[in-house]
């Protein structure tokens, strides 16, 4: 993985798959990409999906999107049967959940277009991950763990815990199914969250990251937030490289954003500068809306000896935590993926002890039909 790669960009103002193929195609050739497709290869391509939503809903990536860069790998010569189209969602890893998750993304459409093979070996291998500064090995789901290439097809989606779903956090959707709910529960503090997943992407190494962001999430991502039209892919060797660039557009604060400011530490990422843009340039558009769980711990601007002592006070009464609103039907989606099983389901209604919520916001994130809300103090709002 070059670490320095320059980020591409592509205008692309609608789905439209002519065009989508076209932009993905020029990607490619801006990156010198195509270079090291070969026939033969076994390659992965790694979109997000994240539950089982229809891509009007922004919250998985769009098929035509990953469409495209199918049809771009086959036009290099690689055989269809070749090419698997594999993640793991949030929840079970299973045959029932991920084809109920392929028909609603559209992902069995475009399998049965393109002649591709969709993933349905839920076993997993284990891998080294080298010169880890927190995790020195993962599970990872077998068609990425035994592929030759990987090709990682994010969408562009604020995040409640990470601030950005970006390139380097759709590589989470490696580790298998309810696994990753014990990776929060390990590293709950958002930083070492972070490190982490710092060292997952060195391990994948993916050889190239696509991100859809022609619609995007903005406010409570990755998966309650509203759409935002943004009309842009973009494409870099480098999963750091083009975060920081996706940081810039939706007028994030890199510092915000662990995997960032990970990158940094680890010499992955230079501490400031701007990054290499190929191809178009970035459209201005507002701000995205942050998510309500956006940094609120004002005791960073508190000198050094005070922190220690405010710390707690932050943490009981400015600390963003999730609820459970109106609604619940008591499915226990939340208490299934609950890293710290801090959520039980009473009189069909999910309940959470506050106590010992890690505020991972995983039950907030895979909510199936969104009233679980975060809540944060009134005065934060002002």
């Amino acid at each position: 993985m070059n670490r320095a790669a320059p980020v591409g960009a592509m205008r692309l103002s609608s789905y439209d798959q002519q065009k989508t193929d076209q932009a993905v195609k020029s990607l490619f050739t801006l990156l010198n990409r195509d270079r090291l497709i070969q026939p033969g290869q076994k390659i992965t391509v790694k979109p997000n999906l994240l539950m089982k939503r229809r891509p009007e809903e922004v919250t998985t990536t769009h098929p035509a999107v990953v469409r495209a860069v199918i049809r771009h790998l086959i036009s290099l010569g690689v055989n269809p049967a070749d090419i698997t189209l594999a993640d793991s969602p949030g929840g079970l890893y299973n045959h029932a959940a991920l084809q109920g998750i392929y028909s609603a993304t559209g992902m069995r459409e475009v399998a049965e277009e393109t002649g591709i093979c969709l993933n349905d070996d839920y076993s997993s291998l284990e891998r080294e991950a080298p010169n880890a500064a927190r995790c020195h090995g993962f599970p990872l789901i077998r068609p990425v763990a035994e592929a030759d290439l990987v090709i990682s097809v994010c969408k562009l989606k604020t995040h409640c815990m990470t601030g950005l779903s970006g390139g380097v956090k759709n590589l989470f959707g490696t580790i298998p199914g309810l696994t990753k709910p014990d990776y929060h529960w390990r590293y709950p503090d958002k930083a070492d969250f972070g490190r982490m997943l710092v060292d997952l992407c060195e391990t994948v190494a993916p050889a190239i990251t696509l991100c859809d962001g022609v619609e995007a999430m903005e406010g409570d991502g990755p998966s309650s937030g509203k759409k935002k039209e943004v009309g842009l892919l973009l494409a870099s060797e480098s999963p750091y490289r083009l975060d920081r660039a996706l940081c810039k557009l939706m007028g994030l604060q890199e510092e915000t954003v662990p995997t960032l400011t990970a990158a940094v530490e680890r010499g992955f990422l230079p501490k400031e500068g701007e990054v290499e843009l190929l191809g178009d340039s970035l459209p201005e558009i507002t701000p995205f809306l942050p998510p309500a769980t956006a940094s609120s711990d004002f005791s960073s601007f508190l000198p050094g000896f005070l922190r220690g002592f405010f710390k707690p006070v932050v943490e009981k009464w400015f600390t963003a935590r999730p609820y459970v609103g109106k609604g619940c039907v008591g499915c226990g989606k939340c208490a299934e993926s609950c890293p710290a099983h801090t959520i039980t389901i009473q009189n069909h209604r999910a309940v959470i002890d506050p106590s010992r919520c890690i505020r991972c916001f995983c039950c907030h994130e895979m909510c199936p039909i969104h009233v679980i809300g975060v809540r944060r103090n009134p005065l934060l709002k002002l």
